[in-house]
């Protein structure tokens, strides 16, 4: 099982994204703080120990898990930042930005932030005069459950979203390619164009 948190004996949001990568939808972000008693107790349920990086489980293993992360966590949000402030302010920062809009709304305020990846910029709690310390975690989402978790509800809620897009442009194929860049992608990018829902800011054609 995953570790179950950094440190101990404190209210800590665990934190990451999906879809940094690819070409067209919001990226989505989300913030965890799962349950101290649930995490200290020694028999754990299976659905802890199933806990990991999203990229990790299967979409079966992620829509059993998300809703018993709902139900048992203490807190939880998931926002979306789209591909128009993506291309305004890039997509390091809005993952940045759409992790710690999740923290605004986690309803609690922690006194601990993990985060996964290697980058993060201050963050100070609405009301608040004092950032929160924190502290990133290269592939954090497979070492600690609140990042995981994150990571879970993060991937499902994109997913929905894209397959929501795909009904309006299913010439894009992106009930499979979710957006990324594939070969099916691009080739559909280079017969049809572009939609309002690409990020003009990356890469959208192939030489």
């Amino acid at each position: 099982m995953l570790a179950p948190y950094c440190i101990s004996g404190v209210i800590e949001a665990g934190c990451d994204e999906a879809g940094r990568g690819p070409l067209a939808g919001s990226v989505f972000a989300a913030a965890v703080v799962l349950d101290a008693a649930l995490l200290e107790n020694e028999q754990h349920t299976p659905w802890l120990e199933m806990l990991n990086d999203s990229k990790q489980l299967t979409d079966k293993q992620r829509q059993y898990l998300r809703p018993l992360i709902e139900q048992y966590a203490t807190a939880w949000a998931v926002v979306d930042v789209t591909p128009e402030e993506i291309d305004q302010i890039n997509i390091l920062n809005a993952s940045i930005v759409g992790m710690q809009r999740a923290l605004d709304r986690l309803g609690i305020i922690p006194q601990h932030i993990i985060v996964d990846g290697n980058k993060w910029k201050p963050y100070i709690a609405e009301g608040q005069v004092m950032e929160i310390p924190a502290q990133t975690v290269v592939k954090g989402d497979g070492k600690y459950l609140s990042i995981a978790a994150a990571s879970v509800l993060a991937k499902t809620y994109r997913d929905e979203y894209m397959l929501r897009l795909n009904e309006l442009y299913p010439q894009y194929h992106w009930d499979t390619n979710m957006g990324y860049p594939t070969k099916a992608h691009y080739e559909a990018i280079k017969q049809y164009g572009i939609t309002p829902y690409h990020r003009k800011s990356f890469k959208l054609y192939k030489n």
